[in-house]
């Protein structure tokens, strides 16, 4: 079974570097015409070399998500260049954080406004292609915050959580018009927003303790899971949140698991 998107068109948010990134250039490889959104120019320029070096098919665009009327211009311009819009992926994000009592209104907006206002104004502009095309895949990034938070997370957890409600709200909206919407929630993948893998080896071991795969997830196999998404093979999956963090909820205490193999024998790295 091969995953085709030859012909799709796809939109990334927040597509400069990290994850984002990482999506727009699986979506591209595997044949979507994928405009990356980020509002750092330079960060888009080396999009655009990736791009031009391997032949991929798109554009790169500056885009602050926060102001519906710089989203619209780039949603015309793609539909101007390539007819239709097929996929949306709302990756753009921040994490700015603290305890309540501390907690700035600025950071409160900025979590609020990035995560989840930019998520809905970026949906409300492609809507109406997609109703009239009556098709489309909406793929949103909520996190693992939003299923258990973190302390000092108040910001970042409860924009992330509103993102879950409002991908199964229009999930329900746009079924009638053969649109799906879903999110997915990563764990522990190192980027440049977390800083995980730059954390003492005692930080970094208690986080990968309370996974029952332990160890790191990566970029490539976020972009695996949108291509999933993305594709016609997901067509009757909608309104749901896909935990990508390596199992961990699957059990109480995954370290028990290794533990145990480890007095079986079990080496890690073997």
């Amino acid at each position: 079974m091969l995953i085709d998107l030859h012909g799709k068109v796809a939109i990334v948010t927040g597509a400069g570097r990290g994850i984002g990134r990482e999506i727009a250039l699986t979506l591209a490889r595997e044949g979507t015409k994928t405009i990356v959104i980020d509002l750092n120019p330079a960060f888009l320029e080396e999009v655009k070399k990736v791009f031009d070096e391997n032949g991929l098919e798109g554009f790169q665009q500056v885009c602050d998500i926060r102001d519906f009327s710089d989203i619209q211009r780039v949603i015309l311009e793609a539909e101007q260049k390539y007819g239709r819009i097929d996929i949306l992926v709302n990756n753009a994000g921040v994490a700015g954080g603290g305890p309540v009592e501390s907690l700035s209104e600025e950071i409160w907006d900025l979590n609020i406004d990035v995560n989840l206002k930019g998520t809905f104004l970026m949906c409300k502009a492609v809507i109406p292609i997609m109703k009239k095309q009556k098709y489309g895949r909406i793929i949103n990034a909520a996190s693992f915050a939003a299923i258990i938070p973190s302390y000092g997370g108040a910001a970042y957890a409860t924009s992330k959580a509103g993102v879950a409600h409002f991908t199964r709200v229009l999930a329900g909206e746009l079924g009638p018009w053969n649109i799906t919407v879903n999110c997915y929630a990563p764990g522990v993948i190192p980027t440049e927003m977390n800083h995980f893998a730059e954390l003492s080896p005692l930080e970094q071991k208690q986080l990968l303790d309370n996974l029952s795969l332990r160890r790191w997830g990566n970029k490539e196999e976020i972009g695996n899971l949108i291509c999933i998404l993305a594709s016609d093979y997901a067509g009757y999956i909608t309104g749901t949140m896909i935990d990508i963090s390596g199992g961990k909820l699957a059990t109480q205490v995954p370290r028990i698991a290794y533990e145990r193999a480890e007095a079986e024998g079990w080496k890690e790295n073997l």
